[in-house]
């Protein structure tokens, strides 16, 4: 085994084991929370070591990085994870090789995946990615709508062709009443999720929680968490 893939192994196991706990002392059984793996910065080679160790969720957060990784790895059973903030103009290649976008926060971006996926004849998974530190009607520091945004494009996912409504995403606030306070914001989210749940009980993934606090967001409900750092290491510094 590789160096690299031996690193990774052993930070897959450290991650894995905190999962495992964060499950246990939740009363949540462990098949209950996927792991992604936020593969960003990191090389295709990365991307394959993590497949031979049993990752099957990656996620990534820019197209110009992403794409390129995406083709390299096309020949591995991967379910690609979308999380940045989407520009319009790189939906087309996104909807390429995305089998989930998390980061719908706008109408405008309803249409343009639609459009994208009906003409590559895919079906895209969508999360409505939810920022709890925006004012009503707003849009949060890292993308997302407000709360009392989510019906509106919940309405507008469900009327899409092409797209499939998967539930909501958020990413723990730096500013506003949440700040610092990751538990509640994810525990807020889970309230937002039962509120969409009655409606559309198949929309019934939560993805929460990052490197430093997937514990809190397993403690909430997060069926998803997205870890980068703790299993690739502290990434370098983009010029």
């Amino acid at each position: 085994m590789t160096d690299r893939k031996s690193e990774l192994a052993a930070n897959l196991a450290r991650v894995e084991e905190r999962i495992a706990e964060a499950c246990a002392a939740a009363g949540r059984a462990r098949d209950e929370v996927t792991l992604i793996v936020v593969t960003k910065t990191y090389p295709a080679s990365d991307v394959r070591f993590l497949h031979e160790l049993g990752v099957r969720h990656v996620a990534e957060n820019r197209d110009q990085d992403a794409a390129p990784k995406a083709a390299a790895c096309a020949d591995l059973d991967l379910s690609w994870h979308f999380v940045g903030q989407l520009q319009t103009n790189k939906v087309r290649s996104v909807v390429g090789y995305a089998d989930v976008v998390q980061s719908v926060d706008r109408l405008k971006l309803v249409s343009a995946l639609s459009a994208a996926a009906v003409k590559a004849d895919r079906e895209l998974g969508c999360l409505i990615q939810v920022a709890l530190d925006a004012e009503a009607g707003g849009r949060g520091e890292r993308g997302g709508v407000s709360p009392d945004g989510i019906e509106e494009l919940a309405a507008a996912v469900d009327a899409a062709p092409g797209l499939r409504l998967g539930g909501l995403m958020t990413v723990a606030p730096l500013v506003g009443s949440y700040a610092g306070r990751q538990r509640a914001a994810f525990e807020r989210l889970m309230d937002l999720s039962t509120a969409l749940r009655a409606t559309r009980p198949t929309a019934n993934m939560v993805s929460a929680g990052m490197s430093g606090d997937l514990e809190e967001a397993v403690a909430a409900g997060a069926t998803h968490v997205r870890v980068g750092t703790a299993v690739l290491g502290v990434r370098p510094k983009l010029g």
